[in-house]
């Protein structure tokens, strides 16, 4: 929906929250709960949709049939979509999938295919005037590479197959007029999992690697190819992972703006924050209502704040619950999606804070219009934080239309 109180910003959430890996099933979720979410936030305005599609659902939703009767679908619901979760390929519910969220990864053509599809069938949906952005895997996994020798040429495959998808959405706006942008979405543990490295990356890699690969392979002049890639490849600022980091908004923000990297989304999450008081019995009591979180579908990634300052990183909250009672351990942050609108259940917190920053900092300073809530882990939450799932979107979505509300007073 377009917001009020921010005019030209667009607010959703995204439907990964929805089972559904076949478009069919998929389709189904979507015409159960977002005509009920739009009665309930809209008041009868348009609402926007943030898609979540499988490459199968993809490549199942392109077929002409499909296509034309959602997008029928959407009109006769007043609803619109301006933004696709690209970054799980496969499955994203009911299954592990752990570190299989990031495969393939940027130097595979699966991933290239995959995205292709969605900015083809995001050219067909987006409504006249607004753009659209599409989400994706930091590059790859750290915990793949062996070697620097590794890294290096996933970074300059990947740099070469984002450039190509860059280029295809250059040339889709110029038949179409509609602009489409690739947002990466840095992740704890993954090759780009800070402001830093991605800014290191698409200084040190993207551009130079992507401008000599449009040079060669479609002979665009080295002014247009650097253009093409800052106009359609961007960052996607998800609050959950940049305050796993530790990063602090503004200064996250103001890095990507000194190197032009645009932001063209941001999704709103929250993590789960530790803090450690070192009171009789705490951490026995925080690990045991930590392990209500310890579960076997997604990854949960930890950085820990040590007394003297440092940061150490677990791959999972399984591996740091086993570390729980080093005492230099000061703070954890947990990579675990937790509601937006809960600042602290129990002796347990949120990074609910790191939202309100973001917001303020990246509407303030960038000209990103796109903002979409993302908490997908609802069938893996401990039982007192469930709840109906229409009422616990609808109850995100209000807490996020009061907080940009005041953010624009």
């Amino acid at each position: 929906m377009q917001l009020k109180s921010l005019p030209g910003c667009h607010l959703t959430y995204c439907s990964n929250i929805h089972p559904g890996e076949d478009w069919a099933d998929h389709f189904e979720q979507l015409k159960k709960y977002l005509p009920r979410i739009r009665d309930r936030i809209s008041g009868g305005s348009p609402f926007g949709v943030g898609l979540r599609l499988s490459a199968a659902a993809a490549s199942q939703l392109l077929l002409p049939d499909n296509l034309e009767k959602f997008r029928l679908w959407l009109d006769s619901e007043s609803l619109y979509v301006f933004t696709i979760n690209g970054f799980p390929y496969g499955n994203f519910h009911g299954k592990r999938v752990k570190d299989g969220v990031y495969a393939p990864d940027w130097q595979d053509e699966k991933r290239l295919l995959y995205t292709l599809d969605l900015v083809t069938i995001l050219d067909q949906l987006l409504p006249p005037g607004v753009d659209g952005g599409i989400s994706t895997s930091p590059v790859s996994y750290k915990y793949w590479m062996n070697t620097s020798s590794d890294v290096e040429k996933v970074f300059r495959l990947s740099s070469r197959q984002m450039a190509r998808a860059a280029y295809e959405m250059a040339m889709t706006e110029k038949k179409s007029g509609k602009e489409i942008h690739l947002d990466i979405e840095p992740e704890p543990d993954c090759l780009l999992e800070n402001s830093r490295e991605t800014v290191d990356f698409f200084t040190n890699r993207l551009i130079p690697d992507g401008v000599d690969f449009l040079k060669k392979m479609y002979n665009v002049q080295e002014g247009a190819a650097r253009e093409i890639l800052k106009r359609h490849i961007r960052v996607c600022y998800d609050t959950c992972h940049f305050a796993v980091e530790f990063e602090q908004a503004f200064e996250a923000t103001e890095r990507f703006r000194k190197a032009g990297i645009r932001i063209g989304k941001i999704q709103i999450s929250s993590a789960l924050k530790i803090l450690f008081d070192d009171v009789k019995d705490q951490r026995k009591r925080l690990a045991e209502r930590l392990k209500a979180f310890v579960e076997p579908t997604y990854l949960h990634q930890v950085v820990e704040r040590r007394s003297d300052g440092s940061y150490r990183q677990y791959r999972d909250l399984d591996t740091a619950l086993l570390n729980i009672g080093d005492t230099d351990a000061r703070e954890w942050r947990v990579h675990f999606h937790v509601p937006v609108f809960l600042d602290r259940f129990e002796e347990l917190h949120s990074t609910r804070d790191h939202i309100s920053s973001a917001l303020r900092s990246i509407l303030s300073s960038s000209d990103c219009r796109h903002l979409e809530i993302e908490t997908y882990t609802w069938d893996v939450l401990p039982a007192p934080l469930k709840s109906d799932l229409a009422d616990s979107i609808e109850r995100e979505l209000s807490w996020t239309l009061e907080l940009t509300e005041s953010l624009s007073r």
